[in-house]
């Protein structure tokens, strides 16, 4: 098989992110890694990328500075808690720049024309943070920042679309972008779930109306369903919106194996979406897309699923 321009950012600095006995331990970073290094071919032709430190002004894009500053100030509390699911070590507040620095640092690799498409093999997740809260294992919302980073460096990049298919709504990207009509968020996740938002009565609001798309999936909902939701609402979105750039929050908690939901994807729908997705690009932004981590906790599936999903990424 024959693979496009892939970049794969990565660093073994994500494992110094210790959350101890954790859904979101350093062992999903492991699988990741295993599962695309499992795969000879696929890993040879990968842009191997190392991530850089997101700047205090980066993260300030998307987080007010009393966000920033609690964060950076886990790294003199050894471990410690930032809300009851979310937890932080010393290196923690280093290893989240390196994850918001590391999703910039694709979207300069897929801009500056290094590679068509990029993966970011990151943690902690970030599209649960807030302008203003740490939550759900996640500390600086990696999506967001390279969205906004896009459009500041770039003067091209005028529209952003961000795709979320974790199976936990992205409050916090939907919290930074709720009143921008320049950036479209568009999630599907199980419904009702943690963290209790995502509706589809929540479109945005003054210029953001209608630039939020939200499609809550109930729980045990068969897999054929689930993808032409998805495709119908993908095809509403591009008949409506051209993104200059697409980013994906790719969180694979909604495979049948997860622990943490309930829905019934395989690895063949992760293919599928990301194929579509692919085209969305290609569409309007000349292929440019950028995926990273989000959710997925089972250690066994794991690896597979973003083996299959940056696979496809080509």
């Amino acid at each position: 098989m024959k693979f496009m321009s892939i970049a794969l950012v990565h660093s073994d600095d994500f494992l110094r992110h210790d959350t101890g006995q954790h859904p979101e331990r350093r062992e999903r970073y492991m699988a990741a890694i295993s599962g695309l290094a499992g795969d000879a071919e696929l890993w040879q032709s990968l842009v191997k990328i190392a991530p850089r430190l997101a700047t205090d002004d980066e993260v300030m894009r998307c987080h007010a500075p009393q966000a920033l500053a609690r964060i950076m100030a886990t790294a003199t509390q050894g471990h410690s808690r930032l809300d009851e699911d979310t937890v932080a070590c010393r290196d923690s507040a280093e290893v989240a720049r390196l994850a918001a620095g590391g999703t910039c640092r694709a979207v300069d690799a897929v801009l500056g024309g290094e590679v068509e498409s990029a993966f970011v093999a990151c943690r902690p997740p970030g599209h649960h943070a807030t302008a203003f809260d740490a939550m759900g294992f996640c500390l600086f919302n990696n999506a967001a920042i390279a969205a906004r980073y896009a459009q500041d460096k770039y003067r091209e990049i005028e529209k952003v679309l961000i795709v979320d298919f974790d199976v936990h709504h992205g409050n916090g990207t939907q919290d930074i972008f709720y009143d921008d009509p320049s950036v479209f968020y568009f999630s599907l996740h199980q419904y009702p779930w943690y963290p209790g938002t995502g509706g589809a009565n929540e479109r945005g609001e003054g210029p953001g109306e209608g630039y939020n798309l939200n499609l809550p999936i109930a729980a045990a909902t068969p897999r054929e369903v689930y993808m032409r939701v998805f495709e119908d609402g993908l095809e509403h979105i591009m008949k409506n919106f051209s993104p200059n750039l697409v980013i994906i929050s790719a969180g694979f908690d909604a495979h049948v194996a997860d622990p943490l939901g309930e829905l019934t994807l395989e690895d063949a729908d992760y293919e599928r979406m990301t194929k579509r997705l692919k085209e969305a690009a290609s569409a309007t932004s000349r292929g440019r897309l950028v995926s990273c981590l989000e959710g997925g906790y089972n250690l066994q599936t794991l690896g597979n699923t973003v083996r299959t999903h940056v696979a496809a990424l080509g």
